[in-house]
């Protein structure tokens, strides 16, 4: 419980914890931040992490100087622990196949499982591309990839397409927007919107499949 109080905590203050981890560890900041796009992306089990919202606070203190990193540099470092934490997290997928989601897992949850491949049976290999925006499912989409034997080079290709639009949209996002008076003033309720945009797809694709699997019974 404690855990989970400093997770919403850290998110809905995201712009104030990420400049202190700034502040302490300057340039050793690229390597954290890497570090949580990729586990948040190449980890099935930690689609908790927060990503849209850290990519748009990241912009922001870039943007408002004083950091000492690149918006440049950091898209590309970011680019890549996406790509490289998407392809591990497709290979694990591979490995493991659907066995590991379980009703009554809290964490590798079925119900995930089910609607994220609800979302590829629609959207076909465009899913790893728009599930990039979507939290939880951009976190299940690599794995159920390569549960279904998507071909290496067609998801590599989709991938690296997916991951470097999501952190250039959200990354440039804050860098253009975090510093204009309102969004800096109501940084936490941004943070919320963008959580609460990002999730309602795949909530609705959810709901819409349960009900059609009713339907079908």
């Amino acid at each position: 419980m404690e855990l989970l109080k400093s997770l919403i905590d850290f998110i809905l203050h995201i712009d104030k914890h990420l400049s202190a981890i700034i502040s302490q560890y300057h340039a050793l900041t690229y390597l954290i931040l890497f570090a949580i796009i990729f586990a948040e992306t190449g980890f099935v089990v930690t689609p908790f992490l927060p990503g849209d919202s850290l990519l748009f606070a990241a912009g922001a203190l870039i943007a408002g100087d004083g950091t000492g990193l690149n918006i440049f540099m950091l898209t590309i470092i970011l680019i890549a622990a996406a790509f490289t934490g998407n392809t591990i997290n497709y290979l694990l997928g591979g490995y493991f196949g659907h066995k590991v989601f379980k009703p009554d897992n809290k964490i590798l949850k079925l119900e995930y499982y089910n609607q994220t491949h609800a979302f590829f049976e629609k959207h076909g290999a465009l899913a790893v591309i728009f599930s990039r925006f979507m939290p939880i499912i951009r976190t299940i989409a690599p794995f159920v990839a390569g549960v279904s034997e998507m071909p290496f080079l067609k998801y590599s290709l989709y991938n690296i397409i997916g991951g470097a639009s999501w952190i250039i949209v959200f990354l440039f996002s804050g860098y253009f927007l975090g510093n204009v008076p309102f969004f800096k003033a109501h940084f936490s309720m941004v943070g919320v919107v963008i959580i609460l945009l990002s999730i309602i797809p795949p909530i609705y694709a959810g709901i819409k499949s349960r009900i059609a699997r009713k339907q079908d019974q």
